[in-house]
């Protein structure tokens, strides 16, 4: 190219980049998606793949990369997870045609899908086991909403949500792409950024309340969206901005959307981000979900069901009768232990309806999809006639109620697909025999096209006198008959070279065609080709029956869901001896040797018991507040989050980790358990705990559950307990919940008897020659010392530290009980370190008791020898 010419190729290829701005363009040539100029550059580094040179533009030579079609799907994940998003422009028509126009024209190209975070359907690009939210945020009139939509399951929800709540509900959904007004795009940068999701600002025009409306009433097919619901005008802003989205990033191939769901931000649990991250919900401090909460009880056996726990445990129900129709179902199952069992052996045979249903709606699945249908209606009506034959609890029967309906449907897929179809719809294959004529005739014709071919062989052999002689196919020559080069001779002298026809000569064969041969190629090129016309026919009126089913199929994929995550709860109250909490509408909170399930888990895999440990925040209508004292590392952490998680728990619709649980219904879940700094906002740790505090006391109301842990430790000492005393008095007189606070600062533990409601609790240790024991165990009363110089001693610090520790702890001890003056003097009087280290202890021998108990042999004694040895090492004890 020179640099005056552009090619035609190049110009499209301009075009379509100019058309489609802050995407990566993937354009088709071939078997290759190819990218030029600055998206190669960008697509080499981050994909590592060459980046090579082709041509010239401008007086510069373009820098070009490409990736395989058939690999591409993994490239797009890896993009994506990058932050690119990726415009794939693929050919619209064959190069032939394209050649009918001239020989220099280009074969028509154009981008057919914009793939971003939020609009992924592709099975190898999607975790089965979570959603792939879509989320937009509008304002109208200082009315705020926020709607989103998971366009692989055809999910669509929308909630009213003012600007202050938006960080909290973004944390809730985990959403991938979050959609705003250019308007808006400063006021929501940082709280999207938080959450690690990709924000897309679109025009002021998506967000357009009346076009908005008359987008979701064409989609929808009706006349007002008064037949879903009423939605407020900032409401529709955010779902018509969805809409719009998914219209210009699908090119018109709109998703098989659910009618929208309006949610009640009252009927759920209020959890902030910063409870989620330290509570570990749904992912670890770690950053993987390996080590949450989610991860450690999740026992669902079907996508649909983990995802499903997911949304459970992100949001838990404040609808009383909603919480106990899933207690019901979880202690029928459990009654009914092999009745669950089967049901769970059942429900693992059930594959994704949802997202086969999506992928089949935006021409992007296959007939594996429709198998996928088929075989999960096919299954959920084994699980209905399970659950009709029994005598489960309401919640139960109604989801087996839509799992029936479906019997057409399912013979007509059954009739019409092989048992294992192919991935693709262009492969072939995957129509039954028997299910149209014109196929199984045509079928019969290329099938019988083979034998036909070989009969045709053997005559040609014996014809020429040739036993080696070959009938091959291959894309250039088609069918050809191929003999050794040491026949050619035969082959082309008389009589043999008036009906052998030559073709080519290689190496070592040569090559021959005939005019029956030309002919019996045609007609079974046809009748291949002919089948798959037939079959892609098929397939599209088999798609169309499909979705004309999608409202009964989606209502049956999350009925088996629901059934699924019922299962899943007993059985993880089976296996882990978990009990059915008493939720109701009062302010209680008593927890009867209450577990925390993340903790229990790994200690089980150490083979090492968990402490269970009681907590009773019950005190009628006055805050109840439980001030938690006791050294580091021995669980004060852990029990504050037990018991904020079996608090959670029970208003999921689960059984808790406990052996009585008696929970009022809490409306907000806050947590300010650890510590961590905020380096990108430039916050210190003490910062990022009083930002988190304020959140906490402006928002906590009487029903909240609050746990706070170490309020006020990242700053001087007096002043941090200062501010830790002055919580604790907000909680108690403005806020009025139910709340356990740990802390360090003793002088805290005389609140309790200034304040009604407010019991201190400790967690008990037990020292041992100079070496401090966890017991685990939390009680009444207070803390008489930290322990930190044994616990530093316990985490390696060299002895002499912890000998000077000791010293300086003593004086400073001392010099408190007669004065400040006074213990100022006793730390200038302390000696300095001396320059070496002081020699290690040495070390103990073994005591008589040891080595006598190390010789005997338990196993090899009679009762009455062990009872004799058990005096004998009482004597050696005694003396």
């Amino acid at each position: 190219m020179s640099e005056q010419t552009v090619t035609p190729m190049m110009a499209q290829y301009l075009s379509i980049r100019e058309a489609n701005p802050g995407a990566l363009l993937f354009y088709r040539m071939g078997d290759f998606y190819e990218m030029f100029f600055d998206d190669a550059v960008a697509a080499a580094a981050a994909l590592d793949i060459a980046l090579t040179k082709r041509g010239m533009h401008l007086g510069e030579e373009i820098p070009m990369c490409g990736v395989p079609v058939h690999a591409a799907e993994g490239y797009l994940l890896t993009l994506i997870r990058k932050g690119f998003r990726v415009a794939i422009a693929e050919q619209l028509e064959d190069p032939a045609e394209a050649k009918k126009r001239g020989s220099k024209s280009v074969v028509k190209r154009d981008v057919v899908r914009l793939v971003t975070p939020g609009t992924l359907t592709e099975e190898s690009l999607l975790e089965a086991r979570r959603h792939n939210f879509l989320a937009a945020w509008a304002e109208v009139r200082d009315e705020g909403a926020l709607a989103w939509v998971d366009i692989s399951t055809g999910d669509f929800r929308v909630m009213p949500c003012p600007l202050t709540r938006l960080g909290p509900e973004l944390a809730r959904l985990s959403p991938r792409e979050v959609l705003v007004s250019d308007t808006k795009e400063a006021d929501c940068a940082e709280i999207v950024s938080d959450l690690r999701a990709s924000m897309t600002p679109l025009a002021r025009s998506s967000f357009d309340s009346q076009g908005a409306e008359k987008r979701l009433c064409d989609l929808f097919a009706v006349g007002s969206l008064e037949a879903f619901g009423t939605f407020t005008r900032a409401e529709v802003s955010a779902m018509g901005a969805i809409v719009d989205y998914l219209d210009l990033t699908q090119r018109g191939k709109l998703p098989l959307l659910r009618r929208p769901v309006r949610e009640d931000a009252g009927r759920l649990m209020q959890i902030d981000a910063a409870t989620r991250r330290n509570l570990e919900l749904t992912q670890a401090l770690s950053g993987g979900r390996e080590g949450s909460l989610l991860t450690t009880i999740d026992r669902t056996v079907t996508a649909g069901g983990g995802r499903l726990l997911e949304r459970r445990i992100s949001a838990p129900s404040r609808d009383l009768d909603q919480i106990h129709a899933r207690h019901a179902s979880i202690s029928f199952l459990l009654e009914q232990g092999r009745f669950a069992q089967d049901l769970r052996a059942d429900l693992r045979r059930c594959p994704d309806m949802d997202r086969a249903l999506s992928r089949l709606a935006m021409d992007r699945g296959g007939p594996r999809d429709m198998a996928a249908i088929r075989n999960g209606l096919g299954q959920a009506l084994t699980l209905a006639e399970r659950l009709e034959n029994s005598e489960a609890p309401a919640l139960l029967r109604d989801a087996a109620s839509a799992l029936v309906g479906h019997d057409d449907l399912v013979a007509l897929l059954d009739a019409a697909l092989v048992a294992e179809p192919p991935l693709l719809a262009r492969d072939g294959g995957f129509i039954a025999p028997g299910y149209d004529d014109e196929l199984d005739q045509t079928r019969q014709l290329r099938d019988e096209g083979r034998s036909v071919v070989a009969r045709m062989q053997a005559q040609y052999s014996d014809e020429a006198g040739i036993p080696s002689l070959k009938i091959k196919h291959n894309n250039v020559l088609g069918y050809f008959i191929e003999v050794t080069a040491t026949h050619a001779d035969k082959m082309l002298a008389p009589p043999l070279n008036e009906s052998f026809i030559h073709r080519q000569t290689t190496a070592n064969q040569v090559r021959f065609t005939t005019v029956a041969l030309s002919e019996l190629e045609t007609r079974i090129l046809n009748a291949w080709n002919h089948a798959l016309e037939i079959e892609k026919r098929l397939y599209d009126s088999l798609k169309g029956a499909i979705l004309s089913h999608s409202g009964p199929i989606g209502e049956a994929s999350r009925a088996l869901a629901e059934i699924d995550l019922a299962t899943a709860f007993a059985d993880l109250a089976a296996g882990e001896d978990w009990v059915e909490p008493m939720v109701d509408n009062s302010r209680a909170f008593a927890i009867e040797g209450g577990r925390h399930p993340v903790v229990e888990a790994s200690l089980k895999r150490a083979g090492e018991p968990f402490i269970a440990n009681d907590c009773g925040l019950t005190s009628g209508e006055t805050p109840a507040i439980w001030l938690l004292t006791g050294p580091n590392m021995a669980g004060k952490s852990t029990f504050l989050r037990q018991n904020a998680i079996i608090a959670l728990l029970a208003q999921a619709g689960s059984f808790v980790p406990a052996r009585r649980a008696h929970i009022g219904l809490v409306s907000q879940l806050f947590s300010r358990v650890g510590a961590a700094d905020d380096l990108a906002r430039g916050r210190s740790t003490f910062m990022v705990e009083m930002v988190e505090t304020a959140a906490i006391l402006n928002q906590a109301d009487d029903r909240a559950l609050v746990i706070l842990d170490e309020i006020g430790r990242g700053t001087a000492t007096y002043d941090g307990l200062s501010i830790a005393w002055a919580v604790m008095e907000h909680l108690h007189g403005v806020n009025r919940c139910r709340a356990l606070f740990a802390t360090h600062y003793h002088e805290m533990t005389a609140l309790s008897a200034k304040l009604h409601g407010v019991e201190n609790a400790t967690v008990t240790v037990k020292e041992w020659e100079g070496e401090v024991i966890f017991l685990h165990e939390v009680r009444k009363g207070a803390a008489d010392r930290s322990y930190g110089v044994q616990v530093a001693r316990l985490a390696g610090l060299p002895d002499s530290v912890v000998a000077r520790a000791r010293v300086v702890l003593n004086a400073l001890e001392q010099g408190e009980r007669e004065g400040g003056a006074k213990k100022q003097m006793m730390i200038d009087d302390l000696p300095l370190f001396s320059a070496a280290a002081p020699p290690p202890a040495p070390a103990k021998g073994p005591s008589p008791v040891e080595e006598q108990l190390r010789a005997l042999h338990p196993d090899e004694m009679t009762p009455r020898e062990a009872m004799d040895a058990l005096y004998a090492l009482r004597t050696l004890l005694t003396d």
